[in-house]
């Protein structure tokens, strides 16, 4: 039974990724499980992307179905959460990149973990993620980014945040297509995730 889920998502057959969705949900399954293995979906679809396999129209569909079968699970995942949120977040795709798949999977993971969280977007400028900490005095700031230009952004979003004098305030995650510890230490930033449960992990131990 396990995979036929992921199978669905990665060859983008949408009513057969929701139906059983459906069915494994009204059979008691933990929907965490079903989650993980929507993800493992996901993965495979961005490993298709990189290898020439798919393209955006594809990229952007999954991510669609993604989003649709979250829709389903989530009330069932709520449930577990407690209605107390146990920390802020914000975050947001870098300047020049417009990828917001990875995105939308962190925000959807922290919002179900329990976390109170800003999605600023896409193509977020530097002083965009500034103003957001200052008023909302959120500690954690996770950065987003497909492209290889988003490295060059993230390293200015960092610098920004350092400028306005905030960077002691907070504790700052990227991740993204390509990002590596390299590109932590490039762009300055504390920690990187290399998908969305990871992001969850180091919020809940950056707390």
């Amino acid at each position: 039974m396990n995979g036929e889920l992921a199978k669905a998502i990665a060859d983008l057959k949408e009513n057969e990724a929701l139906r059983l969705t459906k069915e494994r949900l009204d059979r008691g399954e933990d929907p965490n499980k079903i989650l993980e293995e929507s993800r493992a979906g996901m993965e495979t679809v961005g490993k298709r992307f990189s290898a020439g396999e798919y393209f955006l129209p594809e990229l952007v569909y999954s991510a669609e179905i993604f989003k649709q079968i979250a829709e389903i699970v989530k009330p069932k995942l709520v449930k577990g959460v407690q209605s107390k949120r146990i920390g802020k977040c914000i975050i947001g795709t870098v300047a020049g990149d417009i990828h917001d798949i990875g995105k939308d999977i962190v925000v959807f993971m922290l919002d179900v973990s329990g976390f109170e969280v800003y999605d600023l977007g896409v193509d977020v400028p530097a002083q965009k993620f500034v103003e957001k900490i200052k008023e909302t005095n959120a500690p954690i700031v996770g950065l987003s980014g497909f492209l290889t230009l988003a490295f060059d952004s993230m390293k200015e979003t960092v610098e920004a945040i350092k400028k306005a004098g905030l960077r002691d305030k907070v504790k700052i995650m990227i991740g993204g297509g390509q990002i590596d510890e390299q590109i932590r230490k490039y762009s300055g930033a504390d920690a990187y995730g290399r998908d969305a449960m990871t992001a969850v992990k180091l919020a809940k131990q950056w707390l």
